[in-house]
This record gives C-alpha cells, structure tokens and sequence, in this order.
C-alpha cells in the first residue's frame, strides 16, 4: 500500500512539474508576441497621445488666431469699403 502512495504521490510531482512548465511556456510565449507586436508598431508611423493633443493644440490656437485675423480683415474691408462711397462722387469710378 505504502508503493502505491509512492507512485501516486510522483505522478502527481510530474504533472505539477509539466503543469509548472506549461504555465511558464505560455507566459514566454506571450512576452514575446508582445515585444513583437511593439516592435512591428513601433515600425509604423504612429504618434504618442501626448504628441497628439500638443498638435491638437497646435490647430486649435491657429484656428482661433485665424478667426479673429478675418474678423479685423471684415472690419477693415468693411471700413475701406464704407470710406471709398462716403469720398467717391457719384458717377466717378475708382481705380
């Protein structure tokens, strides 16, 4: 009775030993498609979030500095325009 325990109680190590290994093998296995995967990606011609939103950033400032310079440029056509028919004679042209 005392063998049959021997032998049950080493299967049992090896099957914990290989189950041990199998686990390690495909945490391996996963670490490296990972670095793979970061290596194919880092290939590509992607950008970091935060290079993203300072150029996010970037366009909203120009876009707001852009309305308010058409904004004065109305304003100043406006007053040209305006300027130009208060002066002018009727019936004159402007060249």
């Amino acid at each position: 009775m005392q063998s049959e325990n021997r032998v049950f109680d080493d299967i049992v190590k090896v099957l914990n030993g290989a189950a041990g290994t199998l686990a390690g093998v495909g945490r391996e296995a996963g670490s490296g498609a990972r670095e793979r995967a970061r290596e194919w990606l880092g290939g590509l011609d992607f950008v970091s979030r935060e290079e993203f939103d300072a150029v996010k950033a970037m366009a909203s400032t120009a876009r707001d500095e852009n309305d308010a310079l058409k904004a004065r440029l109305d304003a100043l056509e406006a007053k040209f325009s305006a300027q130009s028919t208060v002066s002018t004679p009727t019936g004159a042209s402007v060249d």
